[in-house]
């Protein structure tokens, strides 16, 4: 934590960057620029220690999903690094975590905290602390009194129409006196020097929960085993009688899952025929069979080796049928994963389809930990810490994709075999546009390849004639988009779409 005065110093500095980069500008370079010189900060005022396993992380992927903004700038690569700079919050305020959950925590803590932290200081920069601590106290007790006025202020309006009158001009003439105002004040740049000054609080007036903080040093990736003041004989027979439930339980899930997976490995695996359906029903019936499996799975696993049982010398037999229930999940994890490879082998890649595959790999990711948790017996800290650090590490992987380019270039490549939805392309991302445009002549034959072969298409979306139209609008559009940018807004895909579709000199 840093000393008021130089906190307000480097809010004033944020904010006006902040502000400089951002407005009325695009998502692009600015934002590597802005979390470059933020980092600087933080590291010039000794407020980052590059030896702590935890920073080392979250700055790599601090700055990978900025760079990801920049030469890839998809929707995704913005919402994680937003996600990212969440994280590392919490990173900052406790950088010797054990597990993100504590981070994201303290975060999400500090959203608020960090405010009021820096009003504190601000509106008391220049006096004693005692008085300025009751000051401060006296106005936040004045918080609830106008809170409770302002509801039955609402009560009493919504009973009596005189009333009510009354209260709807005192806010029709604030109503006009503000808009007189806003007359003379830029909206939107206010709008970015508060987003400014928030986002710089939460950065430089962190604030921690002595609470979250303990609760993540007494955790711990092993399960310690609690000895129950009771009869031993009694003890023996309730793990016994439980045991016994657990065994039945999980050899009829089982038995029941290995049916499922004989069939779908007959079936999918090596039999699988395609009869010009649309395959909807095919891949996301499994998907959603696959979400219930494991969310069932987990919760069993966790339920019987949550305490004792771990401990029991007779429940071999329970592990053996845990690993088999683990196994044949992760067997029906690779049966949806065949059935969304033959979704994208008819009906070619969309966003869906893309984030089933990071899904699957999540999955057979969690279902190793649950297995790691029985075999080891480990802790359900450990499951949630090991799988949230996969999980964002596999966000930041996928940021990195510039996946509407991918999608575009690879559904007219495969347009011979595979169906081509035109509607679709044509809402992708200014980027692809290069691999969109094509002429109408293949657009046309697309079309009619398309109608032969999938006929229950048919009718059901745009034509090759108005998929042509809607491209070359956008092309209109990103044109006049990209000329008005500056250079704080720029990122290397439009770039790159820019000079294969206006560059003259290409």
């Amino acid at each position: 934590m840093i000393k008021k005065n130089k906190a307000l110093l480097w809010v004033a500095i944020s904010t006006a960057l902040f502000t400089l980069l951002f407005n009325n500008q695009w998502m692009g370079l600015n934002v590597l620029l802005f979390e470059s010189l933020i980092f600087g900060i933080l590291y010039y005022s000794k407020q980052i220690n590059l030896k702590n396993k935890n920073i080392v992380f979250i700055t790599l992927a601090y700055f990978i999903t900025a760079l990801a903004v920049v030469f890839v700038n998809s929707t995704l690569a913005i919402f994680i690094n937003i996600l990212i700079c969440f994280i590392a919050i919490g990173i900052l305020i406790f950088p010797e975590a054990k597990s993100l959950t504590t981070s994201m925590q303290l975060s999400f803590y500090n959203i608020f905290t960090s405010q009021s932290n820096a009003l504190y200081n601000i509106s008391n920069l220049n006096k004693d602390k005692k008085e300025s601590s009751s000051k401060f106290r006296r106005i936040r007790i004045f918080l609830i009194p106008i809170v409770i006025i302002i509801i039955f202020l609402i009560i009493y309006s919504n009973s009596n129409p005189v009333f009510e009158n009354i209260i709807s001009n005192i806010i029709d003439s604030v109503n006009k006196f503000l808009n007189n105002l806003f007359k003379y004040i830029d909206l939107d740049l206010s709008i970015i020097i508060i987003l400014g000054l928030l986002s710089s609080n939460i950065i430089f007036f962190r604030k921690s929960d002595s609470d979250i903080e303990m609760n993540d040093k007494n955790s711990s990736d092993f399960l310690q085993r609690i000895r129950k003041r009771v009869s031993r004989q009694l003890n023996l027979n309730s793990l016994t009688n439980e045991l016994k439930a657990a065994i039945f339980l999980l050899a009829i899930l089982n038995i029941i899952i290995l049916i499922l997976n004989t069939i779908d490995i007959y079936w999918v695996w090596f039999n699988f025929s395609w009869d010009g359906a649309l395959l909807k029903q095919f891949v996301h019936e499994g998907t959603y069979l696959l979400i219930l499996s494991i969310i069932i799975s987990i919760i069993i696993v966790l339920y019987y080796f949550r305490g004792n049982l771990n401990f029991y010398r007779n429940n071999l037999w329970l592990k053996r049928l845990s690993y088999a229930w683990l196994m044949q999940n992760a067997i029906l994890a690779i049966s949806v994963g065949i059935r969304n490879y033959w979704y994208i082998y008819y009906y070619s890649l969309a966003y869906k389809r893309i984030a089933v595959i990071v899904f699957l790999i999540l999955t057979l990711y969690g279902l190793y930990t649950v297995y790691q948790k029985v075999k080891d017996k480990k802790s359900a800290f450990y499951l949630i810490r090991s799988n949230l650090r996969f999980t964002v590490l596999m966000l930041v992987i996928s940021s990195l994709f510039n996946w509407d380019t991918i999608i575009a270039r690879y559904n007219f490549s495969q347009s011979h075999r595979a169906y081509v939805h035109f509607d679709f392309l044509a809402s992708l991302s200014y980027k692809a546009l290069p691999y969109l445009e094509k002429p109408l002549a293949e657009l046309t034959a697309i079309e009619k390849h398309q109608n032969n072969t999938f006929p229950l298409t048919r009718g059901l979306y745009i034509d090759a004639i108005e998929y042509k139209n809607r491209i070359e609008i956008k092309k209109t559009d990103f044109k006049k988009q990209w000329e008005s940018k500056s250079i704080l807004s720029w990122n290397y895909p439009e770039y790159i779409a820019y000079q294969k579709l206006f560059n003259t000199n290409k």
